[in-house]
């Protein structure tokens, strides 16, 4: 918020009462504010989204679940939030990226696929990390492209994605590989008599 950045994102409840939890109650969705902090030097109080969703039974569960969102100048509505969320960012299991074809496949989301590609660090710079989060979302959109573009025959109604000839751990393998050549990594080391 120091940056007066628009955003919405999840918040993220820790333990099992207080904090965000405190706000988990009630059958229908509401807006209050959060203070983190309280008290401290640090103190910060945001606007804090609650969404009430029915789980109706699905995947064996019932009763009311909560989703607790940040939202920080976004101009959206409680009852939009949580599609407009799952929409933006492609939190979804099935139908991403316009696969008609993949839809009885469970499609990973595209932050879950972000994962397989990510340059381990343990830097704290901001820059340098938010520079590697852009290279494996880079990578993730580049096998995309060549899936839909070079792996996959149009079809009437919707197009054929052979991916399980390309699979992200395949690209990644081949993109391994072309900088070891490049660089000429070592795989063995002789150490001199003497």
């Amino acid at each position: 918020m120091a940056l007066d950045i628009p955003f919405i994102m999840p918040a993220i409840r820790n333990g099992k009462t207080g904090g965000i939890n405190q706000y988990l109650k009630g059958r229908k969705s509401y807006k209050t504010s959060h203070t983190m902090n309280e008290g401290q030097e640090n103190e910060v109080t945001f606007p804090l989204y609650i969404v009430a969703k029915y789980r109706q039974g699905k995947r064996g569960k019932h009763g009311i679940r909560y989703l607790p969102y940040v939202v920080y100048k976004v101009d959206i509505s409680l009852d939009s939030i949580y599609q407009n969320y799952r929409q933006r960012f492609g939190i979804e299991r099935e139908g991403r990226w316009g696969f008609p074809s993949l839809s009885n496949h469970a499609v990973e989301t595209s932050y879950r696929l972000k994962n397989f590609c990510r340059i381990r660090t343990t830097t704290k710079n901001p820059i340098i990390r938010l520079l590697y989060l852009g290279i494996s979302f880079l990578i993730v959109n580049i096998w995309i492209y060549i899936l839909w573009h070079k792996i996959s025959k149009p079809r009437r109604g919707s197009r054929l994605v052979y991916h399980y000839l390309f699979p992200l751990k395949q690209m990644l393998a081949f993109l391994s590989n072309a900088v070891n050549r490049i660089y000429e990594v070592r795989e063995i080391i002789y150490i001199p008599d003497g």
